[in-house]
C-alpha cells in the first residue's frame, strides 16, 4: 500500500527568483491526507539545493545536468514516490492557494478511469494584460465541454477531427496530476519537447481518462519578446510535427497573411481596462513583435525538415536538449 495520498514532484534548476514561493506555498497545503514533496535538481548553482536541504520533510533527488530530460527526469522522481498520485508542478509555478493539490486529487478521484488530470493557470501579476487575457480565454474554453473527458467521448470526432485530438491530449506538467499505477504501465517517453502531451495521447489511447480542474490554479506565464517568443514557437511547430503529424503553419504566404492580421489587431483590439489594466502604445507594439515572432517561429519550424542543422540548433529555446 502506497504511504501518501499523493507526492508532489517539482523539477529545479538555479529556480531561486521563484522557487522559495513555490515550495513554501506547496509545504503549507491544507489537505485531509499526508503527502511527500520531491525536489529533483540537475545541477543548481545558485542554492536551490542548500535551500531545499534545510526543509528534512522535503526529499532531494540531484541529479548530473547532462542527465536532465523533461520525461526521464521526471520518471525518475515519480519512481521514488511512495504514493497513489503523483501531482506534478514547475519550479515557476506557484499554487494559487492552500486547496490547489486537494482540488487536483479531488478532480481525479470521481471516475476511476482518470489516469490524469490538469489545473488552470493564471497569469503572474507582471504579465502584459494581453498574456493575461490571453491564459483566460485558454482555460475557459475548456468549460464549454465536459470536465472528464476519454477516447470515446465522441468517437467519431475522436477519429477525424484532429483539433479535437489535440483538445483531448492537452495536458501541462506546469500543474498536473496522475495515477501512478497508471505511469507504470505508461512512463513519460524521454523526448525533448511536450513529454506531457505525448503521454496523455498515449493515456487517451489506452482507454483512460483525463479530467480538468478549474479550481485548482496555479500562477504562472512568461513575458517573451519577438526572438523569445520566436524560438519557442520555433521548438512547438518542430517538435508538434516530428511526434503528432501537427503543421502549425501553411504557405509562406499564408504566414505573411496571418502575421499581418494579427499585427493589425494588436492595435486595434480592445482590452478590459478594469480586469487586465491599462494598453498603451508600447504594450501593443510588444504585442505586435511578439505575434510576429509566433508566426515566423511555427512556419520555420514546419519547415525544419529542410533547414541546415545548426540553423535549427541557433533557433531552438533548449539547445541542450536539442543536442540530446
Amino acid at each position: 500500500m502506497p504511504k501518501y495520498r499523493c507526492a508532489v514532484i517539482i523539477p529545479t534548476k538555479n529556480a531561486m527568483q521563484r522557487f522559495k514561493n513555490v515550495l513554501e506555498k506547496v509545504r503549507h497545503q491544507c489537505t485531509p491526507w499526508s503527502f511527500e514533496i520531491i525536489v529533483i535538481d540537475s545541477g543548481s548553482k545558485d542554492g536551490t539545493v542548500e535551500y531545499v536541504e534545510s526543509f528534512p520533510d522535503v526529499r532531494l533527488i540531484q541529479i548530473d545536468p547532462k542527465e536532465f530530460g523533461h520525461g526521464c527526469t521526471r520518471n525518475k522522481a515519480i519512481a521514488v514516490a511512495n504514493s497513489e498520485f503523483v501531482a506534478l508542478i514547475t519550479h515557476d509555478a506557484e499554487p494559487l492557494d492552500k486547496h490547489w493539490l486537494a482540488n487536483l486529487v479531488s478532480a481525479a478521484e470521481q471516475d476511476d478511469r482518470v489516469a490524469g488530470v490538469f489545473g488552470k493557470h493564471v497569469a503572474c501579476n507582471d504579465a502584459s494584460p494581453f498574456t493575461k487575457r490571453d491564459l483566460d480565454r485558454h482555460f475557459a474554453a475548456f468549460l464549454n465541454h465536459p470536465l472528464v473527458v476519454h477516447r470515446d467521448t465522441n468517437v467519431q470526432r475522436y477519429a477525424n477531427d484532429q483539433r479535437w485530438r489535440q483538445f483531448l491530449h492537452f495536458y501541462s506538467d506546469n500543474n498536473s496530476l496522475m495515477r501512478k499505477s497508471v505511469w507504470e504501465k505508461i512512463p513519460y517517453p524521454d523526448v525533448e519537447f511536450a513529454e506531457d502531451q505525448l503521454w496523455a495521447r498515449d493515456m487517451i489511447e489506452a482507454g483512460y481518462a483525463k479530467a480538468y480542474a478549474p479550481d485548482a490554479v496555479v500562477i504562472h506565464s512568461h513575458n517573451y519578446g519577438c526572438i523569445d517568443q520566436m524560438r519557442r514557437a520555433f521548438d512547438e511547430s518542430r517538435n508538434f510535427e516530428r511526434y503528432f503529424g501537427y503543421h502549425l503553419s501553411g504557405s509562406l504566404q499564408q504566414a505573411l497573411t496571418k502575421a499581418l492580421r494579427l499585427g493589425a489587431v494588436a492595435f486595434i483590439e480592445k482590452i478590459d481596462r478594469q480586469k487586465y489594466g491599462p494598453v498603451n502604445w508600447i504594450e501593443r507594439a510588444k504585442r505586435f513583435a511578439q505575434q510576429a515572432g509566433l508566426v515566423a517561429g511555427h512556419h520555420l519550424g514546419s519547415k525544419h525538415r529542410i533547414l541546415p542543422a545548426w540553423l535549427q540548433k541557433v533557433l531552438s529555446m533548449d539547445k541542450k536538449l536539442y543536442d540530446r
